[in-house]
């Protein structure tokens, strides 16, 4: 490998940039000189590993040819789970542990070779920013492993039956006034106060909620 030889790539409003950036200075750290990157088509072919992390735009096949390896994290246990906002989904569907793999990108849509898996453990009680949290350490994991790892690493094919999972809109965080609080409450974890809030319409008026935690003495 050598010293520019390591590209991160992620789009510029994303949640996980602080990350990536993070992710650079680490690299640097190991006397490496690697790129951070918003926009797929000015990482040129002197990189040969490309991290894909968070990054929004769709990447042509000639693009990911430039480089030996595009690699994306993913947190499902493909080909399960493809698409959007899996670890979300899963925490909807009430998993507190949730498979993240690392991926050599192809074409199509988390496709590609797996090279490496690990899990995202949480308690029950995590909230958006803490469940992003998780799932940027392991991701920043996964690729130091595998700069790491590199030699020893094996790709394999995906295998079994694919499934995948929708978007997630503003309009996915609508709450349902005939549940309970308990019934909802993992949709309650991974809203966004900011960007997608909790909400539910009564008599013609849309009302919005705020969720936050503090410890407390009591269950």
């Amino acid at each position: 490998m050598n010293s520019k030889s390591v590209a991160v790539l992620t789009s510029k409003g994303s949640w996980f940039l602080p990350y990536a950036r993070q992710f650079v200075a680490t690299l640097k750290n190991k006397r490496l000189r690697p790129g951070l990157f918003y926009d797929h088509r000015k990482i040129d072919e002197n990189y040969k590993i490309v991290f894909i992390l968070n990054y929004t735009r769709l990447i042509g096949a000639g693009y990911l040819r430039k480089h030996k390896h595009n690699l994306v994290v993913h947190e499902s246990d493909l080909p399960k789970g493809k698409g959007w906002a899996p670890l979300f989904w899963q925490v909807l569907e009430g998993k507190n542990v949730v498979p993240i793999v690392l991926f050599d990108a192809n074409e199509k849509i988390d496709d590609g070779d797996l090279y490496l898996k690990d899990y995202i453990k949480m308690k029950g009680h995590e909230l958006n920013s803490e469940i992003r949290e998780k799932q940027a350490r392991k991701t920043l994991d996964l690729c130091l492993r595998f700069l790491t790892e590199y030699k020893r690493l094996r790709p394999e094919k995906q295998k079994g039956k694919s499934t995948f999972y929708k978007r997630r809109k503003p309009v996915d965080s609508a709450l349902d006034m005939d549940k309970t609080l308990k019934e909802q409450f993992n949709l309650l974890r991974i809203v966004n106060n900011k960007r997608f809030p909790a909400f539910f319409r009564h008599k013609g008026y849309k009302y919005t909620l705020k969720i936050r935690k503090e410890k407390c003495s009591g269950k």
